[in-house]
Parts: structure tokens; C-alpha cells; sequence
């Protein structure tokens, strides 16, 4: 297959792409920044270009370039994760791709309470959150396109991906404890739900190229729950320090949104803030059972192997000594 890759240089575009050419599949793809070996063009999907051209000849665009943040106003995530995700659509559409496949997220469920075990078949739920909201936004606009029979999509909803690589649960979280700023709410008996990158790869490959995945929305996470404290504390022991620090919620919640304010009077963006903190005191997990049995998904690296790996790279990148 030809495949063809927005966000092509992020952490799971890169990881997904080497995959693909393993498989023997020619992939090439758009980012802010070009990088010619690799195939990939500059371009910004908030604004059309010559990045939509190269999309021709695509059986396969996966769309991962999105705003990944809690630090980020609506007017700039919209921008980002509905509109250009439209403008991406409708390139891809001309380009007579065979199939879109748009990486949302699990937090489409919302951050405020969901079922535990939660299926896809649960309604989404808006809740102010700029990164929530637009992530719905942006289902709403493919998922359209598919209704209409303009091209065939799928959506995947992954859990939380971390590995080498990953900025928001592996080189974000190690930077904040080494700041000591990194506190966790609910005395840290929130529920996060962990995919080892190389799971999520296999399974948006699988999801991309299987006939039972146009259509539909599948989740993707490592299939378990695991206190939050259980898994931050993988990279306190990597760094030979006592952890995490735990607070109630409403205690985190304070000190978070105060925090933030001091940061940001600095001119600095941070992810030190309210939202943040209630999504560390979620109770609920994901189930994976469809993708389990539409895709045959089967995550096979545990919380253990995977931060075993994770730490290898962090020492070999001089993230830690």
C-alpha cells in the first residue's frame, strides 16, 4: 500500500511508519517541518497547500496531527483538531484515498465519569474542555464523510500511549519530577490506562487495513487499569526518588490551577492545571473487546516490559543518567 501520514515526524506517526515499511509498505506523509529521507513534505493543515497534492495515489491517509494539550484555548485546538482535520478530509477524499483514519482519543468519553469498562457504544460527552470537545468535533466531521459515502473511515480512540518517544505520559511527567511539580489527585487511586506504543502501532495498522474497520470506532488501550500512583511511580524509581506526592483532589485541583497561574505569568505554557488533575482522578477503565474481536487486537507488552523498554531509551536519549 501506499500510505500517507499528517503529523508524519510526531512520536506515533514515526513509530507507526516504520512498521508500515516492515510490512513493505511505501509511506510518505506532511508535517510542520520536511523531512526529505523519510518522505515527508512541510505543510500546516490549518492552511491548504501544496502538502494536499502529495497526498495523491494514498490507498491509506492516517490523519494523527492534532493538538495533544490541556494548555491550549478552544479557538487554537479547533483550529487545529476540527478544521484541519476537515481540510485533510476533504484532500484525502480527492486524492481517492480508500480509507481515512482519524486518531481521536479516549478522552472523547469525557473526563467527568463514564461507565467502567466503558464500550464504544457509550455516548460521547462534551464537557468544556478545549481538548475533549474538539476531539469529539473532529469524529463528528469524518464520521459525516463516511455516512455520506465519501470515503470509507475509522476512528481510533487510543488509551494513555507512552514508550519512547511519547511527550505527554513519558518525557512531560519525567521533567515535571525532576522540577518537583508533579502531584497527583485522589491520594493517586486514579485509574489511568496505559498502551505501550508499540500495541497502539499494531492495532491502528490493524484498524487501517481491515474491511471490518471501515465504519466503526475502536479503542485501544493495553486493556488494563492501573493507579495512577502505580504508574507514575515507574519513573520516580528511575530517577531514585520517593513517589509520587499525593493529594485529595480538591487539594490537588487548588494547588494545580494555582501553580499554573504563576507559570504562565512567566509567558510559559504549561500542563499544570485543573484539567489536568481531575483527569489523574478518573475511576473508570476502556474495554478493548471489539477491537479484540473485529481486529484480532492483542496487546502483547505489559506495564512492566514497557517501562523497562521506556527507561532504555530514556538512558540511551540522556533523558536520565
Amino acid at each position: 500500500m501506499r500510505v500517507f501520514l499528517t503529523g508524519a515526524n510526531g512520536f506515533i506517526a514515526r513509530a507507526t511508519a516504520t512498521r508500515l515499511r516492515e510490512q513493505g509498505h511505501q509511506v510518505y506523509g506532511m508535517d510542520l517541518r520536511a523531512d526529505p529521507e523519510a518522505g515527508v513534505v512541510a505543510g500546516d493543515i490549518t492552511r491548504g497547500g501544496p502538502w494536499q497534492d502529495v497526498m495523491a495515489g494514498a490507498d491509506v491517509v492516517i490523519h494523527t496531527a492534532a493538538v495533544v494539550s490541556n494548555a491550549v484555548g478552544l479557538d487554537g485546538q479547533w483550529l487545529v483538531n476540527v478544521a484541519g482535520t476537515r481540510r485533510v478530509l476533504d484532500a484525502a477524499v480527492r486524492a481517492g484515498a480508500g480509507r481515512f483514519v482519524q486518531l481521536s482519543s479516549i478522552r472523547a468519553f469525557s473526563d467527568r465519569g463514564f461507565p467502567d469498562g466503558v464500550t464504544e457504544d457509550h455516548p460521547v460527552r462534551p464537557d468544556g474542555n478545549p481538548y475533549v470537545d474538539t476531539k469529539i468535533a473532529g469524529e463528528q466531521v469524518v464520521l459525516q464523510a463516511h455516512a455520506e459515502g465519501r470515503i470509507a473511515v475509522t476512528v481510533v480512540r487510543p488509551g494513555d500511549v507512552y514508550g519512547p518517544g511519547s511527550r505527554p505520559w513519558t518525557v512531560l511527567p519525567l521533567q515535571l519530577i525532576k522540577r518537583y511539580q508533579f502531584l497527583l489527585p485522589a491520594m493517586g487511586t486514579g485509574i489511568f490506562s496505559p498502551v505501550y506504543v508499540d500495541d497502539l502501532v499494531e492495532g491502528l495498522i490493524r484498524a487501517a487495513t481491515s474491511r471490518a474497520g471501515a465504519g466503526r470506532v475502536f479503542t485501544l488501550t493495553g486493556g488494563v487499569g492501573v493507579p495512577c500512583r502505580e504508574f507514575f511511580g515507574h519513573y520516580y524509581r528511575m530517577l531514585g526518588r520517593r513517589g509520587p506526592i499525593v493529594a485529595p483532589t480538591a487539594v490537588a485541583v487548588g494547588v494545580a490551577r494555582a501553580a499554573g497561574r504563576l507559570i504562565r505569568l512567566t509567558g510559559a505554557e504549561t500542563e499544570v492545571n485543573a484539567v489536568s488533575m481531575r483527569y489523574f482522578a478518573r475511576t473508570g477503565t476502556y474495554s478493548i473487546e471489539k477491537a479484540q474481536r473485529l481486529l484480532g487486537y492483542r496487546p502483547s507488552v505489559d506495564l512492566a516490559e514497557g517501562m523497562a523498554r521506556t527507561e532504555a531509551w530514556l538512558r540511551a536519549s540522556r533523558l536520565l543518567p
